[in-house]
């Protein structure tokens, strides 16, 4: 169990890193060293790319040995692939091995040279290398940026298995994480799956030994051919469908029985050998149903042991649980640490942090507001309150709703409207803090607010017709408020003076024409009197 663990933990990594990235066409192992090769037309830029998207680097051929690895991984190939030597800015320098060159792992190391006559020393644009097996693999330089038929990947390795042996008639052959496969191989790193043909028994590469299938069913589903599943000792088993057995040989592969114990038990998952005949099993975190072939799932979740930590809850999951943080906490280095729901800034004004959530509040003149619990609102709760000034702009004053401003010297007040003044009930009118209420006589009930419609059907007589009734009083200011600032109130009482004064001036101005043309008729009439003057008419 302790090499199924480590497998689980060091081998899943590797099979699941070379699953994508370069397709290698061709690889070779040796020592703690792996070669692979690509076939894919690539400027220099994106060869680096690829091969550090497999974890590995373009291919340094630093020695002998890893010279004539290139013959065994380009002995069939065509073309100019890149290894991983270049020259970035500057000139050569002929007189260094390397001539200025570098290895794309930052270093100039090397005990082997291979240059191809007539070494171009010139300074022209960013050089790199190639190698052919028609120029006998020697260092080509080439543009960068030009496109090479492929490029070669060297990988580093720990802990390798060696080649198996095989007896006389067998063959092995291998399956390498970084995408390539083959038979003759020095060395295989860990993750690679070997079979041995052509009894099929499969092998995979853990710590420097070689585990015989089935293994941990994580992986490749244990090198089974259907399915893995862990049979009632916990040992990994291979299953196969009905009317397949698995071969008792390579315990692996399927095969056609002539008689299947299983096919009758018609087991949901797999079936297995007990001491005298056979029975089904179900995976982890699944139990036997009572028809004895259905598998259901268990809740973890009922074993109190589960999640134990402070703030945790377990969630049932299929075949197994998941411990998760209660809500209003977050994990945090494997501890459920309550969340400070105040670290956004939800409050308008004050916000107070509760368990799992928070809690707003507002500043003195204020109240939170009933149609956004983050947001305030100003409020009075009286017949007057100061009002809240603009401290840049003192003629910049607010009052809560249903108030209006009024100046007293160098301060403003929000003084209560008396809103029922204005007859904006149907019939009776309460005055309230900020607002009012309206109500309806009896016999009546209250529609829209403010309008009050005789209830049908009612046929009592009010000693009082004009007592209202309080049975429909609503309870909440109607009135909107005051959008008038101290500045514009003042200019309306201004504009209503000089209004009146206007008024006042045309009514003198009339009376004044009027009593004009009285006198100066009522001195005509005098004169004439005074003279002793009358119309006198002529007889026949």
């Amino acid at each position: 169990m302790k090499d199924v663990a480590g497998l689980f933990a060091a081998v899943l990594v590797l099979l699941v890193g070379g699953t994508g990235g370069i397709e290698a066409n061709n690889g070779f192992c040796i020592g703690t060293k792996c070669f692979a090769v690509a076939q894919e037309p690539s400027d220099f830029t994106t060869a680096q790319k690829q091969c550090r998207s497999k974890g590995g680097h373009v291919m340094t051929v630093r020695s002998s040995v890893s010279h004539d690895v290139l013959f065994i991984l380009l002995g069939n190939s065509t073309g100019r692939f890149w290894i991983g030597l270049h020259l970035g800015s500057g000139c050569p320098d002929v007189a260094e091995g390397l001539k200025g060159f570098q290895w794309v792992t930052k270093d100039s190391q090397s005990d082997f040279f291979n240059w191809a006559p007539g070494f171009d020393s010139s300074c022209s644009s960013r050089r790199c290398v190639s190698v052919s097996r028609a120029s006998d693999f020697t260092w080509v330089q080439e543009t960068c940026s030009e496109e090479a038929a492929g490029f070669l990947c060297e990988f580093d390795i720990s802990d390798p298995c060696t080649a198996l042996t095989s007896a006389g008639g067998e063959s092995v052959t291998y399956s390498i994480p970084m995408g390539f496969s083959g038979m003759d191989m020095a060395s295989l790193p860990p993750g690679s799956i070997a079979i041995r043909l052509p009894s099929e028994i499969k092998y995979v590469c853990f710590s420097e030994k070689w585990l015989q299938a089935p293994w941990s069913c994580e992986i490749n589903e244990g090198g089974c051919e259907h399915r893995c599943a862990m049979d009632p000792h916990q040992v990994p088993a291979c299953y196969c469908p009905p009317g397949q057995t698995v071969n008792p040989a390579n315990k692996v592969t399927c095969e056609v029985g002539l008689e299947d114990p299983c096919e009758p038990l018609s087991c949901e998952l797999a079936c297995y050998p007990t001491l005298d005949s056979y029975a089904c099993l179900c995976d982890h975190g699944y139990r036997l149903a009572a028809d004895g072939r259905s598998c259901l799932d268990i809740n973890d979740c009922t074993d109190e042991r589960q999640c134990p930590g402070e703030n945790f809850m377990c969630i049932n999951t299929a075949g197994g649980f998941q411990c998760v943080c209660k809500a209003g906490y977050t994990m945090t280095g494997g501890l459920c640490v309550e969340e400070n729901g105040c670290a956004s800034a939800p409050c308008e004004h004050m916000c107070e942090n509760t368990p799992g959530s928070y809690k707003c509040s507002c500043y003195d003149g204020y109240e939170v507001d009933p149609e956004a619990s983050n947001k305030c609102k100003l409020h009075c709760g009286e017949i007057e309150c100061p009002a809240v000034c603009d401290p840049n702009d003192v003629f910049q004053c607010y009052c809560p709703e249903g108030y209006v401003a009024e100046e007293r010297g160098d301060q403003t007040f929000c003084i209560d409207m008396d809103e029922c003044q204005d007859l904006y009930c149907d019939q009776g009118c309460e005055n309230k803090f900020g607002g009012y209420a309206c109500s309806c006589y009896r016999g009546y009930e209250l529609v829209g607010e403010y309008k009050c419609v005789k209830i049908e059907g009612y046929t009592e007589e009010t000693t009082d017709p004009n007592t209202p009734t309080t049975e429909s009083v609503l309870p909440d200011p109607t009135r909107r408020p005051s959008g008038v600032s101290v500045g514009a109130f003042v200019g309306i009482i201004l504009v209503t003076v000089l209004f009146i004064v206007l008024l006042v001036f045309l009514a003198h101005h009339i009376l004044n024409s009027r009593g004009k043309i009285q006198s100066a008729s009522a001195l005509t009439a005098r004169e004439d009197e005074a003279h002793g003057l009358h119309r006198v008419t002529s007889g026949p």
